[in-house]
């Protein structure tokens, strides 16, 4: 009688697994240089014999779709990814999808996203972090004790995340931020990301309208679209939102980043800040306020935020790890009214019952050490001096030809370049990226509807990210992008 790998085996032969493998390439799961499994441990896992499966790798390298090296796993082909790619994308479905409301909305207006160019001389594409700047030391010491300590069980956590990192966030948050608050009012998210489209599904409905900062973060447009509520841009200049134009909108919600105002770099003073509470409170409407980048503050002293100012029972603050660590870990929190905790949580735990408990834990672990803070410092310290040399830089290449926004305080300034006509922004881009050198227009982070901010239309400004290149890479790319303008016909 024969065993159940053998009569699996018969099953599955040779050209099974080579046709399998082969389509999982071409679909991409396996990716552009994308390891294969072993012989030994695929034939282990799918019951059949080492020589069944030689045989498949075998007809995939000799077609081209795998490279295979003796004593090495095999490695998919780039040349096939890539022309699979092609071929997938030239593929329409015949079938008509019948959506939600909610997914036609976004199928309408999706967020683009695009692979971030590799071989590059100089990226300037704001939101990534250099590697050297993580805390390696310090994250792998905190994540080892987090896993290896033994839980007292394995089972679902507090959708507003772990109790140990919601009081160790209190903490920071007074310390570094002036704001005060009790923990059950800090909701753990998967970054800022996730805490705006809880925002969305909690306070929009169809129809409803909310504030933008014109020019503004586009992924909280499209969150809130995404929801069916409507855009109301309100243009900002170098104080960021201008709320004297919040005279006679009525809107359930404000989405501001009031510390650093993106892309433009404004920062609210204070009389600012209370005509927009003001107007919260007249129009019984939330005000986001997203904090991202608060630790980078150079020219600037800290201005307490709008959560700190007065009653907070309007505001919803929001913060992240993304600027300090990394995008990667996907750790962001909320700070809700007292009234909001229960819907928060209830709406958390609906989405993905809570935040990865791991990282959780080791961030609470730097927070109660100062392993954190010291770390904040640090690269503080770092992205002040890139800054630097890319003001410096700037203003040797281009001297009164660039004019700079935005640069007292985050990871990015504005350079606008007021001698080139904002239709020359397409042949910039292209030669600074002959030059591999990528750059990134404001451009396409106004309203298109709005008729505010027209000079700053009518010019090319470049947003310039700075804290994931060397200070060697910038004085090049620089240099690189000082060509591609001189070149332009």
């Amino acid at each position: 009688m024969k065993t159940r790998s053998e009569r699996r085996a018969g099953r599955m032969g040779a050209r099974q697994i080579y046709e399998a493998l082969r389509d999982q390439i071409m679909a991409r799961v396996y990716g552009t240089d994308g390891l294969l499994p072993s012989s030994r441990a695929l034939a282990g896992e799918m019951g059949v014999a080492r020589s069944t499966v030689t045989v498949a790798y075998e007809q995939l390298a000799a077609e081209g779709f795998i490279e295979t090296r003796h004593g090495a796993r095999p490695r998919v082909a780039r040349a096939v990814v890539e022309r699979g790619r092609t071929r997938s994308a030239s593929r329409p479905s015949a079938r008509k999808v019948q959506l939600s409301a909610f997914g036609e909305r976004l199928r309408q207006d999706p967020p683009r996203w695009t692979e971030p160019p590799r071989g590059l001389v100089a990226n300037f594409r704001y939101g990534e972090l250099s590697p050297s700047d993580f805390p390696v030391l310090a994250w792998k010491k905190a994540t080892t004790a987090a896993m290896t300590r033994r839980p007292e069980r394995l089972a679902y956590d507090d959708p507003c995340g772990a109790l140990r990192l919601r009081t160790a966030l209190q903490g920071y948050l007074w310390r570094s931020r002036s704001i005060r608050c009790d923990v059950d009012q800090i909701v753990v998210v998967n970054g800022s990301q996730q805490g705006l489209d809880i925002c969305a599904r909690l306070l929009l409905d169809a129809g409803d309208r909310f504030v933008m900062e014109d020019p503004g973060y586009q992924m909280a447009r499209h969150t809130f679209a995404a929801a069916g509520a409507e855009a109301m841009p309100i243009p900002v200049d170098a104080e960021g939102l201008q709320t004297e134009r919040l005279d006679g909108v009525e809107a359930r919600l404000a989405y501001v980043t009031p510390s650093h105002q993106y892309p433009l770099g404004g920062v609210m003073p204070i009389g600012r800040r209370h005509q927009l509470l003001a107007w919260a409170r007249k129009n019984d409407a939330y005000v986001i306020e997203d904090d991202y980048d608060s630790e980078y503050r150079y020219d600037t002293k800290p201005i307490p935020p709008l959560h700190a100012l007065e009653s907070s029972d309007n505001v919803i603050y929001l913060g992240t790890i993304s600027k300090t660590l990394s995008p990667t870990l996907r750790i962001g929190y909320l700070v809700v009214p007292a009234g909001l905790r229960e819907l928060f949580a209830a709406a958390k735990q609906i989405m993905d019952r809570h935040t990865p408990l791991i990282e959780q834990d080791a961030l609470a672990a730097m927070l109660e050490s100062g392993a954190y803070e010291s770390h904040v410092r640090r690269v503080r310290r770092r992205n002040a001096e890139r800054q630097q040399a890319l003001l410096g830089a700037l203003r040797r290449r281009f001297g009164d030809r660039v004019r700079i926004d935005g640069a007292a305080a985050g990871l990015h300034v504005v350079a606008w370049f007021d001698d080139l006509p904002q239709k020359r922004e397409d042949a910039l881009i292209k030669a600074a990226r002959a030059k591999s050198v990528g750059i990134y227009p404001v451009s396409a982070l106004f309203d298109s509807r709005s008729t505010g901010n027209r000079r700053t239309r009518m010019t090319v400004g470049l947003v310039m990210g700075y804290s994931a290149l060397e200070i060697a890479q910038i004085e090049r790319g620089c240099k690189l992008l000082a060509q591609a303008i001189d070149e332009l016909d």
